[in-house]
């Protein structure tokens, strides 16, 4: 391929929005342990959809770039700059999981991606597929998108460690300038400090996306999920201006729980459901709120009152896993990670690496999979992902799938992490 070709394949973003090439490039990392596995039963899934859906008419060319153990091993770094520049200069990518490095440099090689390419939405889709043993009573409820911001929050690392130089000079400082606050402490030695930190830019364009999101699926409802009773300055804060930010840039699409509380202390209505109902009838979306741990007791008694949530970094970690353990668990849950503004996203696995597993040829792919559908339709090419995703369901439904699920299915075929991917290909090809 000449440069002339290589740039002709390039996608494009203008204000947001992407323009595909008929052949375009992206990069790809296979990923750690059980990781090339995975990406050879999703690449071979994903050139099926697309060969099946478009007869030859597109095509994408499979980048491999390096991050993780295998990067360290043949370069010296775990997470190369040629690697973050092949995802900005081609924009759309997809990654296996990765091992996060032990005793010193980054962190978490996902988070370190996440920052340094500011992919500020982690989109995390849970839905239920017939055939999966799940651990609820109607797991076939759960259809519901979680839009957790990526950047801010406790997830951004800012921690002193206890008994630290910097934890002794970070305290002495906020006593010196804070000594009221200072007197909440209850314990000062051997005391390890964690930063929150909760913009409005941060929010708004979380809450922005989300919202565009709601209104190009056609769902119904937007759930702002904040612990703001309790950290009335960041997650209080995420509360208002997300609701600000409807209000203001969406509103003859919305109603709001916040412009129904104004009508119900006007007309005397008390129905909790019924801002809900006014929406419906206005044919508006509704947007609501739900503190945290009553959106967890929520989404397990009545998860169809949820289409989409936007939530603050921890919460939506820890929500995006509790909904998948509802419809089977991670290990069929797709991630993406995004710049809505940029168009710049990495498509992932949710699961960790399983060395255990490695090289056994039975890990399930299917989280890489339908990570793989997620960015299909990213690019716009939804015959291909309706494709993929009508045959995954097709080989889960009847029970021809990897051993961590025909463990719970009766009179399931077991197959391997290459056999369950030819399964998908040959109902695609049918």
């Amino acid at each position: 391929m000449n440069h002339t070709d290589q740039a002709n394949n390039i996608i494009q973003v203008q204000d947001g929005k992407l323009t595909v090439p008929n052949t375009t490039i992206i990069p790809f990392i296979a990923g750690d342990g059980i990781g090339p596995e995975i990406w050879a039963a999703t690449q071979m899934v994903v050139d099926t959809a697309v060969q099946t859906a478009y007869g030859g008419t597109r095509l994408i060319q499979w980048l491999q770039v390096y991050a993780g153990e295998e990067s360290f091993q043949l370069t010296g770094e775990w997470l190369p700059a040629a690697t973050l520049k092949a995802f900005e200069t081609y924009k759309v990518g997809i990654k296996g999981p990765l091992t996060t490095p032990i005793g010193g440099g980054i962190r978490s090689l996902n988070v370190a991606l996440r920052k340094d390419l500011d992919l500020y939405v982690c989109l995390r889709p849970v839905r239920y597929f017939e055939g999966i043993p799940a651990p609820v009573c109607h797991p076939e409820k759960v259809d519901i998108t979680i839009f957790r911001e990526n950047t801010e929050d406790l997830y951004t690392g800012i921690e002193f460690a206890a008994g630290s130089e910097d934890a002794k000079k970070f305290m002495e400082m906020f006593t010196q300038e804070f000594p009221k606050m200072a007197e909440k402490f209850r314990f000062t030695e051997e005391l390890g400090i964690g930063l929150k930190p909760v913009s409005k830019a941060g929010t708004e364009r979380l809450v922005r996306a989300a919202m565009n999101y709601t209104i190009q699926n056609k769902k119904h409802t937007l759930t702002l999920v904040h612990k703001g009773n309790i950290m009335k300055f960041t997650e209080g804060a995420f509360l208002a201006w997300g609701y600000d930010l409807v209000e203001r840039e969406f509103g003859d699409l919305v109603f709001t729980d916040r412009q129904w509380a104004t009508i119900r202390d006007a007309s005397g209505e008390t129905a909790a459901n019924q801002a809900q109902k006014t929406a419906q009838a206005a044919g508006k979306i509704y947007v609501n709120d739900v503190i945290t741990d009553a959106a967890f007791q929520k989404t397990l008694i009545k998860p169809e009152t949820f289409d989409v949530i936007a939530t603050t970094n921890l919460n939506g970690d820890y929500m995006s896993d509790a909904l998948a353990a509802q419809i089977g668990g991670i290990g069929i849950s797709p991630g993406a990670n995004i710049n809505y503004d940029t168009g710049i996203a990495i498509f992932e696995a949710t699961h960790g690496t399983a060395p255990i597993h490695a090289g056994k040829n039975k890990a399930n792919p299917s989280s890489l999979i339908l990570s793989a559908e997620l960015m299909l339709r990213y690019m716009g090419w939804n015959e291909a992902a309706d494709i993929l995703i009508a045959a995954l369901a097709g080989s889960i439904k009847v029970g021809e799938v990897t051993y961590d699920l025909a463990r719970g299915v009766e009179h399931a075929t077991q197959l391997g992490t290459r056999e369950f991917g030819l399964a998908i290909c040959s109902r695609m090809k049918k």
